[in-house]
């Protein structure tokens, strides 16, 4: 919709120079959630630590995409109930990082200090790699489901 709506679409060389955004990822390195019982932790901790993140991106999405709002609500709220979920299955939570107050909102302020161009392409930019990171949890935790004894 951001690609037909706005004309920013992935191959634009201006959403390239502006994508320091520093999104939260899931890598090779994370195991994708397999072999040791250690690995696992990690990667659910990563997971977790992720969504966390992204559910300040998505806050920043709600209050400007405002003909989204509610979809953006929805899609914010669940990702902050899945990071819980995911959160209480590591075993120890409190190794899962959720950004304090101070981090949100410096970060809220460096979002909001964009112009409307970039802007869109920072949405744009949130919403795809989202999407990317959504694709690999739900991989990971697929995966767990069928070989662990895993229950979401």
């Amino acid at each position: 919709q951001m690609c037909e709506k706005f004309t920013v679409c992935q191959n634009s060389m201006e959403m390239l120079l502006h994508n320091n955004l520093n999104l939260p990822k899931v890598t090779e390195e994370d195991g994708f959630c397999r072999l040791k019982r250690t690995v696992e932790d990690k990667c659910l901790r990563k997971i977790s630590s992720g969504l966390y993140t992204f559910h300040t991106y998505l806050k920043y999405i709600q209050e400007t995409f405002i003909s989204e709002n509610q979809n953006v609500e929805s899609l914010s709220s669940s990702t902050e109930h899945l990071a819980r979920t995911i959160r209480q299955m590591v075993i120890n939570p409190e190794e899962v990082i959720i950004p304090d107050a101070a981090t949100q909102e410096s970060l809220h302020t460096q979002l909001k200090s964009t112009t409307d161009w970039t802007e869109k392409i920072t949405i744009h930019l949130i919403l795809r790699d989202f999407t990317s990171f959504m694709e690999k949890t739900v991989r990971a935790v697929r995966y767990l489901k069928n070989t662990r004894s895993f229950s979401v």
